[in-house]
C-alpha cells in the first residue's frame, strides 16, 4: 500500500511528494467532550502509551464537526483526521452523533471524490470510560496514515542526493 524511493515514503495520492526520513504524521483528532475527549483523558491519567503524532481539538459534539474543518485541517496542516463521539445511543444531545455519522459518510464520499485515500478521515465512537480502545483508535490511525505517506510540502527534488 505504501510506495517507496530510494527508502523513502512517497504519498500515494501525490507521488511527487516524498517524506524526508525523520517525517512523522500529524493527525488532527476532533472528539466530542462528553465521551472521547474524556476517554483520551483518561487513555493519559492511565498512563496508557499512544502514537504522538495525534493534536486534538475539543468540541463539545460530535454533530459540531463541519466538513470544513476536516478540509481545511488536510489542506493546512494535517495528514489525517479522526473525528471520535459517542457510542450511537449514548449522546449528551440525544441525536448529535446520528447527525454527524451521516454528515461524515457524505464528507468522505466528497473527499474521495476530490482525490483523498478514503483513509485518510476516519470516524471512531469512544466512551468516556474506554481509554484502552482510545489508545488502540489513535495507533491505527497513525498507522494507517503512516502508509499513505505524507499529505503535502515534500518535494522528491529535496531528498534525491
Amino acid at each position: 500500500m505504501e510506495a517507496e524511493v530510494k527508502d523513502k515514503i512517497v504519498s500515494i495520492e501525490k507521488p511527487e511528494l516524498v517524506a524526508p526520513p525523520d517525517w512523522k504524521p500529524v493527525i488532527m483528532g476532533i472528539l466530542c467532550n462528553w465521551c472521547s475527549y474524556a476517554g483520551s483523558d483518561l487513555t493519559g491519567t492511565s498512563r496508557m502509551q499512544y502514537p504522538p503524532n495525534i493534536r486534538i481539538i475539543r468540541v463539545p459534539c460530535s454533530s459540531r464537526v463541519d466538513p470544513w474543518f476536516i478540509i481545511k485541517a488536510l489542506q493546512t496542516t494535517a495528514d489525517g483526521v479522526l473525528i471520535s463521539g459517542c457510542h450511537p445511543g449514548d449522546c449528551h444531545y440525544i441525536s448529535g452523533n446520528y447527525y454527524a455519522r451521516r454528515r461524515f459518510l457524505v464528507t468522505k464520499e466528497l473527499l474521495k471524490m476530490v482525490g483523498f485515500h478514503e483513509h485518510r478521515v476516519q470516524y471512531s465512537w469512544v466512551s468516556a470510560a474506554e481509554g484502552a480502545k482510545f489508545a488502540q483508535v489513535v495507533k491505527k490511525v497513525t498507522e494507517d496514515v503512516v502508509k499513505l505517506g505524507p499529505l503535502h510540502l515534500y518535494k522528491k527534488e529535496n531528498f534525491s542526493k
